[in-house]
């Protein structure tokens, strides 16, 4: 199913005028309305009229999120206060919050946006929508919810949390799809699996997982544990919130919404724009955005772009899925390590849970990786020569994904913690004062 034919399936030529047209008109308003903005342009002799073409956009800078919080609580409104009539923020967990701000436009953009998303997961009217990302500041909730309302389809706004009662509801309610993070769909289906609860009478036929970064095992492991088809989401609170890019039935990449946000890879070092199907870092320009207009927004998101078109019909462009950013990239001995790396190397191994959490310390003078993961109730219970030939067969398996050594500790089922939002995998105990 296809949400809007006419923005999904443009026509190339038609969908860069559409683009250029949108650039023009949000970088004029950028720089009329955004003190921010309007100094940076200046200081680089930048006018808005020298946006003639789709690439003119390298001459423009850049926005980061130390941009944004230094701009905090409101300074990069392009509307009076008293239109915005929703604000959100990011988590603030390395300083202060970055602010999203909405007008009623702008919530309307995001009902749109999200309505495609859900409508690629296959929701439709008659579908019952659980959504289990988050309510308030976090835009997860109120994205879904929004979407929900724009097709048509019956929200159920449970929120994160409270299990037992999220099982209850699935079961009473005959939820067809479920919005959540990907670890916290692994942590259902284990309380399901607990509860004895049988899969297959359920209603749901299929999950729109985001909010952190997971792998193709990760997907596989969802989809044979809940007997749905798990598809990848993907936002930002600076952009919109969810519902940028989406992916569709194909699994084939996550299809980016063209006409309100303008995608970019380049360089991460040079900052150099990279071509079609480069690896690098994601930059996004929101070409409708009415409260709050960002150029250039660097997201630290590694992918790549894929503008072949699509099995399912769109023209759309595609982005890859997300293996890492490049703040959570960890260097370890003078190597680059992404945690999905290690996580992808765990799921290929029968006997663990997926469940797992990396350690890094720096005990003398050279740092230590430790990854402990979870074993099944059988792999912990067996002779303990068995457990450590399993064990080094981990380390064996991780050490050929990321070329480094690392020490593997086998933990109880159960014992790492849960997350009902983000999971937290990594801890880095590294002192770098």
């Amino acid at each position: 199913m296809i949400w809007n034919q006419e923005a999904e399936c443009m026509p190339l030529k038609e969908k860069e005028k559409l683009q250029l047209n949108l650039l023009k008109k949000v970088v004029e308003r950028a720089y009329e309305n955004v003190p921010y903005y309007k100094n940076l342009f200046d200081n680089l002799k930048l006018k808005p009229d020298d946006i003639k073409s789709l690439k003119d956009i390298e001459k423009l800078p850049f926005t980061t999120k130390s941009d944004l919080r230094d701009a905090y609580p409101f300074g990069m409104f392009a509307v009076p206060e008293e239109e915005i009539i929703e604000v959100h923020t990011s988590s603030g967990t390395t300083g202060k919050p970055t602010v999203s701000g909405y007008t009623i436009k702008d919530l309307k953009i995001w009902g749109e946006v999200m309505g495609r998303a859900l409508t690629m997961a296959g929701a439709g009217k008659k579908d019952k929508i659980q959504n289990c990302y988050g309510y308030g500041l976090f835009t997860g909730g109120l994205g879904v919810h929004y979407g929900t309302q724009t097709i048509g389809a019956t929200v159920i706004p449970i929120s994160a949390g409270n299990t037992q009662r999220q099982i209850e509801i699935m079961e009473d309610f005959k939820t067809s799809i479920i919005t959540c993070t990907p670890s916290y769909a692994l942590y259902l289906s284990e309380v399901l699996e607990k509860n004895d609860v049988d899969i297959k009478n359920l209603n749901l036929k299929a999950g729109v997982f985001g909010a952190e970064m997971w792998t193709e095992e990760m997907r596989k492991t969802i989809e044979e544990r809940l007997n749905i088809s798990a598809l990848n989401i993907y936002g930002l609170t600076e952009i919109i919130g969810p519902g940028v890019a989406q992916e569709c039935e194909e699994k084939n990449g996550l299809h980016i919404f063209e006409d309100h946000f303008y995608p970019e890879i380049i360089d991460p070092n040079t900052k150099e724009t990279l071509g079609e199907g480069e690896r690098g870092e994601l930059v996004l320009t929101t070409l409708t955005r009415d409260g709050m207009p960002i150029i250039r927004f660097r997201t630290k998101d590694i992918t790549a772009l894929r503008k072949e078109k699509c099995g399912c019909g769109r023209t759309i462009v595609r982005m890859d899925r997300i293996t890492g950013r490049t703040d959570d990239m960890l260097k370890i001995r003078g190597v680059i390590v992404f945690p999905s790396q290690i996580e992808r190397a765990l799921l290929k191994i029968e006997g663990l849970q997926p469940q797992y959490q990396i350690i890094v310390t720096r005990p003398g003078h050279l740092d230590e990786l430790e990854v402990q993961v979870e074993a099944s109730s059988n792999l912990f219970s067996d002779e303990v020569k068995h457990v450590e030939e399993v064990k080094k067969m981990i380390e064996s398996r991780i050490n050929n994904e990321i070329g480094l050594r690392v020490n593997v500790t086998l933990v109880e089922p159960e014992s790492l913690p849960r997350s009902e939002g983000k999971a937290i995998r990594v801890l880095d105990k590294r002192d770098f004062s």
